[in-house]
């Protein structure tokens, strides 16, 4: 008899955590889904009322057709291929740069006074400034691009771990002078485990300026790519390939951002526990 209602009790919270589980689903569908749902209804509406001319704005089947088209056709990956490899040529050397002299320049304040003064002024330089230099340099070729990624993406992660490393606790470092360890452990044992949030922090922010920086130098100098495709369409008076581009963009910058805040969180679960 005790076992009958034990195992009931047991079926019983298994049913409830299961409804839990349900409506905490339903509930994350309802908070992230409600704002795109919303656009496309009002998106639909206003094509449908002819608001706007279909040359301004497309309905939603034309654009879900030119997705399809672009897709079956092999266009869409070929750009979108185009530019991913240029965005992780360019932000592989942010990484490596922007961590290096990071590193350097959290650990070394005589080398962090010697660099400041000079990257604040590149810094402050807006990147579309930079593409008519980088043309005259470069030519409109792969390099040109590849170096406006890589400049775009340097100072998020350059800041970032500075700021990651500064902040290391000093209590760690005290610990670590107890135990005697030596210099080169340092950094290894006690300032990057310490920076890695917000060395995280400063990747993600790089990728997402990396994947901006591509579709701005696609957009005025490249004949590939998805800033290609885009200013290609407009002057064709394409708008649905147009607005194909823009979202393959942002949906391509959210799952960038996404994994890399997996890896954050994986990266960090030393100082969860």
């Amino acid at each position: 008899m005790d076992i009958k209602i034990s195992e009931t009790h047991s079926n019983f919270k298994s049913k409830v955590k299961l409804k839990k589980s349900r409506f905490r689903v339903i509930k994350q569908i309802v908070n992230y889904g409600i704002l795109p749902i919303s656009i496309l209804v009002l998106w639909e509406i206003l094509t449908r009322l002819n608001v706007f001319p279909p040359i301004l704005l497309p309905s939603v089947e034309d654009v879900v057709r030119s997705f399809i088209e672009q897709l079956s056709s092999g266009q869409l990956l070929g750009d979108l291929s185009v530019s991913l490899i240029r965005v992780l040529k360019g932000y592989s050397i942010a990484i490596i740069l922007g961590l290096s002299l990071g590193v350097f320049m959290g650990v070394s304040l005589r080398a962090s006074k010697f660099f400041t003064i000079v990257f604040d002024g590149i810094r402050q330089v807006p990147p579309m400034a930079w593409i008519p230099l980088l043309i005259l340099w470069f030519g409109i070729g792969e390099t040109s691009k590849i170096v406006m990624i890589a400049k775009s993406a340097f100072f998020p992660i350059l800041l970032n771990t500075i700021n990651g490393i500064r902040n290391t606790p000093k209590g760690y470092l005290e610990v670590a002078k107890m135990y005697n360890i030596k210099k080169r452990d340092l950094f290894t044992r006690v300032y990057f485990p310490s920076a890695v949030p917000s060395i995280f922090v400063g990747l993600r922010l790089g990728a997402g300026a990396s994947w901006m920086a591509v579709v701005a130098a696609e957009l005025i100098a490249s004949d590939s790519g998805i800033g290609y495709r885009i200013n290609d369409a407009r002057s064709l008076m394409q708008p649905d390939v147009v607005i194909v581009g823009m979202i393959v963009i942002g949906t391509v910058g959210m799952l960038m951002d996404l994994i890399l805040k997996r890896v954050a969180k994986l990266a960090s679960r030393w100082q969860i526990s």
